[in-house]
């Protein structure tokens, strides 16, 4: 179906660059960058190095990141090196970490109608899947997607995905071919927005489930935050989330939020992450962690990036040796379209799908032409390059 959103002008314009500390030259990985005075957005990589595209000349770039303060750096060419100062604060520790976390928390909880978006929104995001046997890639996955956000006044059932276009490149030895699906994939931004799906980890909260303690103070983007860590104060049945919320100490809005599922009870983890295995083979899950973060722009935050690890081991019965794989999924919002039109049941990716059936060749050098992507790591570039190979 075709996309019903106004057309835009295409991203001719690239600027690629590299992250650091300005003390240490070390690579800054989960950096935002954005271009000033418009919404087209990007991260840096594990190596510290982003891409960043635009329909007019950048003249500014914005970096943020925690416990850095916010960069603005001119743009004069089409290659950039930022170097972050660490941020420090301007205020005894003792008065900023004063005050009871599950007030706080609490707080920050009824404000969301007024802090997030009280209309529909229609994001472009760019996903990307891997999947590692050991420590080699033997898949893949990109695509452009949109996703339709709903007021924050309410739940998500209305939130849906679509893919726009996606590409994959799969390991060819038949020994590599792993038929296991588990919670994720292109939706799975919409469906663990946590300030969003409120019943997914807040109503546990109230319910007394978990356990708080005040953090040292971090600053994001200039701004200061509290930070609470939380961990299971309770038992449920499905498994809890070790985590730590950074709230927005003027606005009490929700900045970033980090999750790790408790794995003590494997039953409960099991039925939580596996979708479908084939028979015979054993699964054993060892972490499922979350990191999703939400960006100030004006007065409503919205989110801005999601990364999902699962980490698991499996074998076969009656074989000696378990084989450990790794999942990571990554979501940016690169951009807001409007109008804020729903997506369509046909047109809709469901979480019963599998991206590996609608995704075209990882062939097209032109692939990401109009689109922002997530510069990807030199040892990813060299695992497709790799990968190309076994075709």
């Amino acid at each position: 179906m075709a996309q019903t959103t106004a057309a835009k002008p295409p991203l001719r314009y690239t600027v690629r660059g590299t992250v650091t500390d300005a003390y240490t030259g070390k690579a800054l990985p989960a950096v935002s960058i954005t271009v000033a005075g418009k919404y087209y957005a990007s991260v840096s990589n594990a190596d510290g190095d982003f891409v960043i595209k635009s329909d007019a000349p950048v003249s500014k770039l914005l970096f943020t990141c925690v416990g850095y303060k916010t960069l603005v750096l001119p743009v004069s060419g089409e290659h950039v090196s930022a170097a972050m100062v660490p941020d420090k604060y301007t205020l005894d520790a003792s008065v900023l970490v004063s005050g009871d976390p599950v007030e706080i928390v609490n707080s920050a909880i009824v404000k969301i109608p007024e802090n997030y978006s009280g209309a529909p929104e229609l994001l472009r995001c760019f996903y990307r899947e891997t999947l590692q046997k050991k420590n080699r890639y033997i898949s893949v996955s990109e695509a452009v997607e949109r996703i339709y956000k709903s007021s924050y006044a309410w739940s998500s059932n209305s939130d849906r995905a679509a893919l726009e276009k996606s590409r994959i490149i799969m390991s060819q030895r038949k020994k590599d071919t792993l038929s296991v699906k588990l919670m994720g994939g292109p939706t799975h931004a919409a469906t663990a927005d946590v300030v969003k799906n409120r019943d997914m980890l807040f109503e546990d909260i109230k319910a007394g489930l978990y356990a708080f303690e005040m953090g040292l103070p971090e600053y994001i983007d200039d701004r200061l935050q509290f930070v609470i860590h939380f961990r299971p104060n309770g038992d449920a049945e499905y498994a809890l989330y070790y985590g730590t919320f950074y709230i927005d100490r003027d606005r009490l809005s929700f900045t970033r939020i980090e999750l790790s599922m408790d794995m003590k009870d494997q039953t409960k983890v099991i039925r939580q992450l596996l979708v479908k295995k084939p028979r015979g083979l054993r699964f054993y899950p060892k972490e499922m962690s979350f990191v999703m973060t939400y960006k100030l722009d004006g007065n409503v935050s919205r989110m801005e990036y999601f990364r999902s690890t699962i980490r698991f081991s499996c074998d076969w019965k009656k074989r000696l040796l378990a084989t450990n794989y790794t999942v990571v999924n990554e979501t940016v919002i690169t951009d807001v379209l409007q109008p804020a039109e729903p997506i369509s049941r046909q047109e809709m990716f469901r979480s019963t799908d599998f991206l590996s059936d609608k995704a075209g060749e990882f062939l097209d050098p032109e692939f990401w032409k109009d689109y922002n992507i997530i510069e990807p790591t030199e040892s990813l570039e060299h695992a497709v390059g790799r990968l190309h190979k076994t075709y």
